[in-house]
């Protein structure tokens, strides 16, 4: 997986269960994959090591991907947008679309 790839995929997994992180995690989180922050610069925000920046997004991410393993929400989510998109009836998809993306 490339970082982009990377990047799509951990941001897919924040969106379904990072309310299941704390919120120093949470922090850590935004500023590395959502703002792009070094983990240097992380580490002179939060006042912590480099090291232990690097060990909160191993964890972070770990997390991520159990809850995904365990409860597969992304995995269901997008076989449902893809049975959506052969839905003929544009405004029954907007619909469904709709709830799928918690709006």
């Amino acid at each position: 997986m490339n970082r982009t790839e990377e990047y799509i995929y951990y941001n897919a997994l924040f969106d379904l269960y990072g309310n299941l992180l704390n919120e120093r995690e949470q922090e850590i989180y935004r500023l590395f994959y959502e703002e792009d922050l070094s983990l240097q610069e992380i580490a002179e925000i939060r006042r912590i090591s480099k090291s232990a920046v690097g060990s909160a997004i191993a964890t972070l991410t770990k997390k991520l991907q159990e809850y995904e393993e365990k409860l597969r929400f992304l995995k269901k989510e997008q076989a449902l947008k893809k049975m959506i998109s052969k839905i003929s009836d544009e405004s029954l998809k907007e619909k469904i679309l709709k709830i799928l993306n918690h709006d």
